[in-house]
């Protein structure tokens, strides 16, 4: 990936904080990389090189800045808008699938080969899947290090490395200090943690739709599997290695998340499920000045800056919820899918649940094997539900983060009973595609009339060619205005 130097020098010489995960900032003569926003001296300009990951600045010698912690802000939002070989593997790489299934692994999952997946990783970012697992296993080891009172060894393994040794030189590598230092320094900033519990600090960039999304979640809340209560989201989570929970609660700059993990390895993956159910590496002003540009939309997006698309921590939940929901009320289908989650889900235990929701959405086997004998309502349905649970199941539908928008729309239509909308909204839950904007919807629709946009399928289509690549935040802005307009009775 290459990478403009002068536009670059700029935005750091100006410390714009909006270019922080965007690309990493290398000094030659300190050999330190930071975020664009870093405080310290500007460096001059023939001293510093732009690199588009930490991984690649590792991979060249540089060691993470203390001061500015450029792990510690949010992901490029490159990995959701572009659909090409490098973000999904990113997005999968983020998710743990190299330390549980090794690189081999993640190159099946993509449908490449080992070489072809490392040379196009390494033209693209500077690194090969190797390197950037271990980038993120630095990552998680801080946070483990930093937030919980695991002992070293306990922390190495559950962040993914194969040593304790190599975990050491890793963190002395990147960070600069051993692991005890970052913990000690860490005891200096922050209280001592509860025990059993993380807590995190997931950044976004500003501005932020906290509300939209709470409002979204209250809405469809699953009894037992999640909850809104007094600006906090909670919910269950269903992770690699076991059952976990989570309290999210958005803060000034940041949501702060408070985990309750059955097996600590699960860390990573729950990081990066939870960054993709808020959407918080978005880039929330590109979308704002593309919409705003719209005079229709332009009152709206002023009004609402920052919306953000929610997202999924479990494919086969949300594949669920979008065909219980299909011509029924949302309030139905809410009924529906949380019936059909208190008669198959499992129960976690009291210390994880810690007074909180306490029930974990049914596998895609569960729901393939007693789906039938557990749902109500048109046969055809059912029979689409439990469908596409066993096809899940047996692995001819994949529904994670790596799936290309194109790629699984395509795979979702095969499925019977799966019609174009279910495939394109999935397609926007799932892996986050930024430009689904479901014209035939008819509550968008409703939200365009509103807007005095055109309302048939023909016209907003062609008045949304302007508002690519974000029409699926366009669709957001228009699902609200449609839950907070009247409908015409005329």
């Amino acid at each position: 990936m290459l990478l403009d130097h002068d536009r670059c020098y700029n935005a750091l010489a100006s410390r714009d904080a909006r270019f922080d995960g965007h690309f990493i900032a290398a000094v030659r003569t300190t050999k330190i990389y930071c975020r664009p926003s870093c405080p310290a001296m500007k460096p001059k300009r023939a001293n510093v090189e732009f690199l588009p990951t930490a991984a690649a600045a590792q991979l060249r010698g540089y060691r993470a800045c203390r001061r500015c912690r450029p792990d510690a802000v949010p992901g490029s939002p490159d990995w959701n808008a572009r659909a090409d070989l490098a973000a999904r593997a990113m997005r999968l790489i983020t998710d743990g699938v190299v330390e549980r299934d090794g690189v081999g692994g993640l190159a099946s999952s993509l449908g490449y080969s080992t070489r072809q997946l490392t040379r196009v990783l390494t033209a693209e970012l500077g690194a090969g899947p190797l390197a950037l697992a271990r980038a993120h296993r630095a990552h998680t080891a801080r946070l483990l290090i930093e937030t919980t009172p695991l002992g070293m060894a306990d922390v190495a393994f559950a962040a993914g490395f194969a040593s304790v040794r190599q975990f050491n030189d890793t963190v002395r590598e990147v960070y600069g200090v051993a692991p005890t230092v970052l913990r000690t320094e860490a005891g200096r900033r922050r209280p001592a943690p509860v025990a059993g519990t993380l807590v995190l600090r997931l950044p976004h960039r500003t501005p932020f739709d906290a509300d939209g999304l709470l409002a979204h979640f209250a809405t469809r809340a699953l009894p037992g599997v999640e909850e809104v209560r007094e600006g906090h989201y909670a919910r269950t989570l269903r992770l690699p290695h076991g059952a976990a929970t989570v309290d999210l609660f958005p803060a000034d700059g940041h949501v702060r998340a408070t985990l309750r993990l059955a097996d600590p390895r699960d860390l990573g993956p729950a990081v990066a499920r939870l960054r993709r159910l808020l959407d918080l590496d978005a880039d929330p002003v590109a979308v704002d000045e593309v919409l705003g540009a719209d005079p229709a939309l332009a009152a709206r997006v002023a009004a609402v800056p920052g919306i953000r698309l929610p997202g999924t921590v479990d494919g086969v939940e949300t594949a669920v919820r979008a065909v219980l929901g299909q011509q029924v009320s949302l309030a139905a289908g809410v009924t529906a899918t949380g019936r059909l989650a208190a008669a198959l889900g499992d129960r976690l235990p009291p210390a994880l649940a810690a007074g909180g929701p306490d029930l974990l959405f049914p596998t895609a086997a569960q729901v393939a094997e007693h789906g039938a004998s557990v749902l109500t309502g048109p046969a055809r349905r059912i029979a689409t539900v439990v469908g596409l649970a066993a096809a899940v199941a047996d692995g001819s539908l994949v529904l994670d983060p790596g799936r290309d928008a194109a790629g699984l729309r395509e795979s979702l239509l095969a499925q019977p009973g799966v019609g174009p909308w279910t495939a394109g909204y999935l397609a926007m839950r799932i892996v986050g595609d930024p430009d689904e904007l479901l014209a035939t919807d008819l509550a968008v629709r409703h939200g365009a009339a509103a807007l005095d946009l055109p309302s048939d399928v023909d016209g907003l289509t062609a008045r949304a060619e302007t508002w690519k690549p974000w029409r699926s935040y366009a669709a957001t802005h228009l699902w609200r205005c449609a839950a907070t307009t009247p409908r015409r009775t005329s």
